[in-house]
């Protein structure tokens, strides 16, 4: 057992996506419920519906309308996520995980969060062939020192984006995972970015199907279970 985690956490698997807004909101929801103890600590995982999640940070940019603007315009919806970083966009072919958990003093292990699930997504990844590590990339979207990215002949590309909301008495950790189809996230961050007046190079948005082209979200989802089940007990 590690003590990043609870003992016990429950597995739920949302079937359907709510909305961009209402997913975002729903893991808050859920905090509350820890926090109060009405709800055990849990892992949600989801495959959310075409969303472009920007940063607070971003919605004080000139550019934001015209940045929600674009973002419809490819397809995804725009929504803004109480966590900090920058925009990221997700689809159906990524695998988001909200891990919830009630503690005392929540904030004395914030940092040291990133680097466990960093550690504990790349392990993942690696377990289905790719060659996945923790670091951030030179011109990442939405960057971060924890970000988990994968290598192939092209280089580094990032694959997991992690971000983190703590309250007195719990946190949530939510983790995005892009898995398949990466060509609508590089094309819509490409035009988001541009539209926000931030630089960034589009060549380091990828998928782990990129790098190892059998990988389903099905196949992530359980190696992040397996993960998991090294560190705790699921039910």
């Amino acid at each position: 057992m590690s003590a990043m985690m609870a003992p016990l956490l429950e597995v739920h698997r949302q079937l359907h996506n709510l909305g961009a807004e209402a997913d975002l909101n729903y893991a808050l929801e859920l905090l509350a419920r820890v926090k109060t103890g009405d709800q055990a600590d849990m892992l949600r995982l989801y495959r959310p519906e075409p969303t472009v999640a920007f940063g607070q940070r971003d919605t004080r940019l000139e550019g934001f309308s015209h940045a929600e603007q674009v973002s419809r315009e490819h397809g995804f919806v725009p929504a803004v996520r109480k966590a900090g970083g920058r925009a990221a966009a997700y689809h159906q072919g990524t695998l988001v995980v909200d891990h919830l958990q009630r503690e005392d003093d929540a904030i004395a292990g914030a940092k040291a969060r990133f680097g466990f699930f960093g550690d504990l997504f790349a392990q993942a990844l690696q377990s289905l062939g790719v060659d996945a590590a923790v670091g951030e990339i030179p011109g990442e979207y939405c960057p971060g020192e924890f970000s988990v990215y994968g290598s192939g002949p092209a280089g580094r590309i990032k694959l997991v984006g992690t971000a983190q909301r703590v309250v007195s008495g719990a946190w949530l950790f939510s983790s995005v995972i892009v898995v398949e189809n990466s060509a609508p996230i590089r094309s819509v961050l490409t035009g988001t970015y541009a539209a926000l007046g931030l630089e960034w190079d589009p060549a380091t948005a990828g998928a782990a199907q990129d790098l190892v082209s059998e990988i389903t979200v099905d196949d992530v989802e359980d190696a992040v279970l397996a993960a998991y089940a090294a560190h705790t007990a699921l039910s």
